[in-house]
């Protein structure tokens, strides 16, 4: 990617318009793909929190690509795409368009995702700062060992902030919570994999 570390570059790709595409849905068991950036998977581990009612979701959905496999592009185009975790450096970036460009409805799933998270709490320094904090004067620093920040070319970039997913791609839904309940990931599942129109009660996404 050209430009500066964390230049954020508008992702104005074609997709499926929301009505047409769950029309789709209702013809075929419909493909899913779930991706994790800048998160610690929690997220991915709430689709397994739909406990036994996820085996009558397979009968309607394939997992084509997921985080639970080694599979790390989308084999083919999907109806729904999963992702949880923000945007933290420029593999995020490129895989975060590769999903925009290849799924029909891409839903933000967590708080990293749809807001930034925790990882965000570095947006208040300079990345310059994060950086000797984390690795030349962490308190876990080995003494008289040379203090050295990691940079490789197979090392991807950092970006100057992290990113909620919707200021890098166009993010169709959002599905909010660290992490969302398995019955709301259920309930947003079951919506689009049965042509319905996504409705998240306000008693699934509420937290106390």
């Amino acid at each position: 990617m050209s430009g500066e570390p964390g230049a954020i570059a508008s992702h104005e790709l074609p997709r499926t318009p929301l009505p047409e595409a769950q029309a789709a849905l209702r013809r075929d068991k419909i493909k899913i793909a779930t991706i994790s950036l800048c998160g610690c998977w929690g997220c991915n581990l709430s689709i397994l929190d739909c406990d036994e009612r996820i085996l009558g979701l397979l009968d309607k959905v394939t997992i084509t690509r997921s985080s639970f496999t080694d599979i790390k592009r989308i084999p083919e185009r999907c109806a729904v795409g999963l992702v949880e975790g923000g945007v933290a450096n420029e593999e995020n970036i490129e895989t975060l368009a590769h999903f925009r460009e290849n799924c029909d409805i891409l839903i933000s799933v967590g708080a990293c995702a749809v807001w930034g998270g925790v990882p965000s709490l570095r947006n208040t320094l300079p990345l310059a700062d994060v950086l000797r904090e984390a690795y030349v004067d962490s308190v876990t620093a080995v003494a008289g060992a040379p203090a050295i920040v990691p940079a490789h070319p197979d090392l991807p970039r950092l970006t100057v902030k992290v990113f909620p997913c919707h200021e890098v791609v166009h993010m169709d839904y959002f599905l909010p919570g660290c992490p969302p309940s398995g019955d709301a990931v259920f309930t947003v599942l079951d919506d689009l994999a049965s042509g319905r129109p996504v409705d998240l009660p306000t008693s699934l996404t509420k937290f106390d």
